[in-house]
């Protein structure tokens, strides 16, 4: 009888090094000298051997992409509270926990000054993005089936996310979580017409 091939362990060396090279970007980034950040640098804040991190991550950009998905994703569940209203307001406060704090705000500050050829970090954002969307869409979905007023992605990107990857960049998240509600708040009283490319518009026309 041929023996069944080991069972990986979870995460296992490589999960190992991403989280220390992720570690040591966060502390360089905290101390003067941040915008000389380098691969060789990080390397040896993380013990971990240069040409490990060239090979994994090939550039600055590509590594700063990578922790700052890795930062922006890591606490984000998606929520199904029984109404839009709720689902948006517990979706978006993880982030808001994420972009109050300083670690976010510097490996975002990073990732934009460093950033010249958006090549680099094309993947990493579009793949954050589009698994976004993906979430705002099932929210949106299950408030269209509940007969809730109904919404399109850009519009809570717009009214949402966008203010607050903006005040994230610039470094001026406020304190307060009804920042949150108050973001929230702003979606619900617009109550805006459909845009031209919504699947909720295409419907209606189909059907008329």
């Amino acid at each position: 009888m041929s023996a069944e091939p080991p069972v990986p362990r979870p995460g296992g060396r490589s999960a190992r090094v991403r989280a220390a090279v992720h570690q040591a970007v966060i502390e360089l980034l905290s101390e003067p000298g941040a915008g000389e950040l380098t691969l060789p640098a990080v390397a040896a804040r993380a013990g971990v051997n240069p040409s490990s991190v060239y090979r994994r991550w090939g550039s600055k950009e590509a590594l700063l992409a990578d922790v700052a998905v890795t930062l922006l994703e890591s606490t984000w569940p998606l929520p199904d509270t029984g109404s839009l209203r709720g689902d948006l307001t517990e979706w978006i406060t993880p982030a808001f926990a994420d972009f109050a704090s300083p670690s976010s705000q510097l490996i975002l500050r990073a990732l934009l000054m460093s950033t010249t050829d958006v090549a680099e970090i094309g993947a990493e954002r579009r793949t954050h993005l589009e698994r976004r969307g993906r979430e705002i869409d099932q929210m949106l979905a299950r408030a269209a089936a509940r007969g809730e007023p109904s919404f399109n992605r850009e519009q809570v990107l717009d009214l949402i996310l966008g203010p607050l990857y903006m005040r994230a960049l610039f470094g001026s998240v406020p304190s307060s979580p009804t920042y949150v509600t108050g973001l929230v708040d702003r979606l619900f009283d617009r109550r805006p017409a459909q845009a031209p490319d919504s699947a909720s518009t295409a419907d209606t026309e189909s059907g008329s």
